[in-house]
C-alpha cells in the first residue's frame, strides 16, 4: 500500500519570508508569504506537505524562477534540493504560511536554512500534497509521531470534532519542546520524554501500553522510518486495525538525508507489506 493517495503534479510557488521566531529550543517557524500564494489551497489535508527548494551552490536559476525550465534545461544533479515540511497553517486573505522546522544546530539542511532566515529572504516550493484528514465518522483517534510530525498532529488535532475521543501521543526530547495544542475536551494528549534514550523507544512503548478504546479507529503514525515500521506491525497484526483506516508513513529515517531516504523508500514499504503479510498468513 503506498502511504501517499494518487495526486496531482505539485505546482512550482515563489515565496519570501515574512517573519521567523523560534517556539521551542528546538523548533522554528518561518511564515513564508508572497502575491503567487493566491493559487495555493491545502484544505482538503490537515497533513498537506509543500517540498522547499533549496539551490545548489554555484547553479545559477532562470528569474522568475521556474521549476519547469529548470528540469527541462540543467542536469539533474543541478536542480535545487528538496526538503519536505508540513503546512502548520495557512492563511488565504494574507497570503502567509507557516512552516515549522526542527532545528539542530549545523546538522541537515533546512534546519540550519531556519535559524538564519531573515524577512526577505526567498524561498521557492513546490506543492502541495498531503493525505490525511481525521475521519468524522471515526469513533475514536489515534495521532502517534515524534518531532518530525509534530507539526501535522498539532494541524490535524484542530480539525478533529468538538465531540470527537483522541489518543495523542508525541515523543519530543523534554518538557522544554513542548507546544500548546488546541485539542477538543475528549482528546488526552501525552508528552513522551526520550531523554538521553533512542528515537521512538520510548514511543513505541507507550503506545503498547494505551488501552484501545473499543469502536472502529482512524490513525495517524508518523515519523522516524524504525518506530513507525513497529507500531504500524502494532496496529496491523496486533490489533487488526485495517489499512484503510491507517495513515502510516516514515517521514525520515537515521543515517539518511531526505533525498538518499526518497530514493528507497518505496522499496522499504514494500519490505514492510511482505513482513506484515508474511507475519499475518503466521498468526492464521
Amino acid at each position: 500500500m503506498s502511504d501517499r493517495p494518487a495526486r496531482e503534479a505539485p505546482r512550482a510557488f515563489r515565496t519570501v519570508v515574512r517573519s521567523v521566531e523560534r517556539l521551542t529550543p528546538h523548533m522554528i517557524r518561518v511564515v513564508l508569504g508572497g502575491d503567487d500564494l493566491a493559487g495555493f489551497d491545502p484544505s482538503r489535508h490537515a497533513d498537506s506537505y509543500v517540498k522547499l527548494l533549496f539551490p545548489r551552490p554555484g547553479v545559477a536559476y532562470p528569474e522568475p524562477f521556474d521549476m519547469a525550465a529548470v528540469r527541462r534545461d540543467l542536469p539533474r544533479e543541478q536542480w535545487p534540493s528538496t526538503r519536505t515540511y508540513t503546512v502548520r497553517s495557512f492563511d488565504p486573505e494574507s497570503l502567509e504560511m507557516a512552516v515549522d522546522f526542527v532545528h539542530h544546530g549545523d546538522e541537515g539542511l533546512a534546519g540550519p536554512w531556519a535559524a538564519n532566515a531573515r524577512p526577505g529572504d526567498p524561498m521557492n516550493l513546490l506543492g502541495p500534497g498531503g493525505g490525511y484528514a481525521p475521519d468524522p465518522s471515526a469513533d475514536w483517534h489515534l495521532l502517534v509521531g515524534d518531532e518530525s510530525a509534530l507539526p501535522a498532529i498539532a494541524a490535524s488535532v484542530e480539525r478533529l470534532p468538538d465531540d470527537a475521543r483522541a489518543h495523542v501521543l508525541v515523543e519530543i526530547a523534554n518538557a522544554d519542546e513542548e507546544v500548546k495544542l488546541s485539542a477538543p475536551a475528549g482528546a488526552e494528549v501525552t508528552w513522551v520524554h526520550r531523554g538521553s534514550g533512542p528515537v521512538g523507544s520510548a514511543l513505541v512503548a507507550a503506545v503498547r501500553a494505551l488501552s484501545f478504546p473499543g469502536g472502529r479507529v482512524h490513525a495517524f503514525v508518523h515519523g522516524e522510518a524504525g518506530f513507525v515500521k513497529e507500531l504500524r506491525r502494532l496496529l496491523r497484526i496486533d490489533h487488526g486495525i485495517p489499512l484503510e483506516q491507517l495513515s502510516v508513513s516514515g517521514y525520515w529515517r537515521l543515517g539518511s538525508d531526505d533525498e538518499a531516504w526518497r530514493s528507497v523508500k518505496a522499496d522499504w514499504n514494500r519490505r514492510v507489506e511482505d513482513e506484515e503479510s508474511a507475519a499475518a498468513h503466521e498468526g492464521r
